[in-house]
């Protein structure tokens, strides 16, 4: 029996924190796959030491290390696997909740755009694995074959990342106008953005996106899971109910 005297509260909702550990999944396994396993030509390697030009041909395509582009399909696989999860999770838990913000939408637009485009970037690192020097299926291709496939992967990987940097625009929109993000968080991606950018315009290179958008990608998921924000509160169970 309730005691008639004793006040009653409201408790807190709590916060949801474990859905935007995806996101830190997604960030950490395609920086990897994108950038640390990255696969170049010893000789343009040595060039680069060097600080010298190399003109890379098919002639150079048995240099290529074969596990890297192997580990890189692997790891770049399971990076969007994860970074589809994250996209289902935001739409489950912030789409359906504020149905009415567009910017919203557009992250996890970018999420799974950005998780097609790596598929075929990652799987073209495992073809060239396959059919490439001591792969399973060396052999059934041409060294002229295998550049096709070396030059899909020299920026296959990289450019679809545009997808998460349209969605760090996004995020600092939830966060300076729509007030459902930390600010602190909000500022920081907009200014990414901002940077990157700078750098299409000024250096024209496509995949600028890629060498640092997972990283960002996996500080925003971190910030999420133990920051502050409404979009990782947890709902009142009468808010959870459509009203009659």
């Amino acid at each position: 029996m309730t005691d008639l005297f004793t006040p009653v509260t409201t408790p807190k909702p709590g916060r949801d924190r474990g859905w935007p550990l995806w996101a830190v999944a997604a960030g950490l396994l395609g920086f990897t796959a994108t950038v640390l396993l990255d696969t170049r030509p010893h000789s343009e390697l040595a060039a680069a030491d060097r600080g010298e030009q190399f003109l890379v041909t098919p002639a150079v395509m048995d240099e290529l290390d074969r596990m890297s582009n192997y580990l890189g399909f692997l790891v770049g696989f399971a990076a969007v696997a994860s970074l589809l999860v994250f996209a289902a999770a935001w739409r489950a838990r912030v789409e359906h909740r504020f149905p009415d913000s567009i910017a919203a939408r557009v992250v996890s637009g970018g999420a799974t755009i950005t998780a097609a485009g790596l598929a075929l970037g990652y799987g073209w690192k495992g073809a060239l694995a396959n059919y490439g020097y001591e792969g399973p299926e060396t052999g059934m291709f041409a060294d002229e074959g295998l550049f096709v496939y070396y030059m899909l992967t020299d920026f296959g990987p990289y450019i679809p990342w545009l997808g998460v940097l349209v969605g760090a625009g996004a995020l600092a929109w939830l966060a300076w106008r729509e007030r459902l993000v930390s600010r602190i968080l909000g500022t920081f991606s907009g200014l990414y953005v901002l940077l990157v950018v700078a750098g299409y315009v000024l250096m024209g290179v496509p995949g600028l996106a890629g060498p640092a958008s997972g990283l960002w990608l996996a500080m925003a998921g971190v910030w999420l899971a133990v920051g502050r924000s409404r979009i990782t509160e947890r709902q009142r169970a009468a808010d959870a109910v459509p009203a009659a």
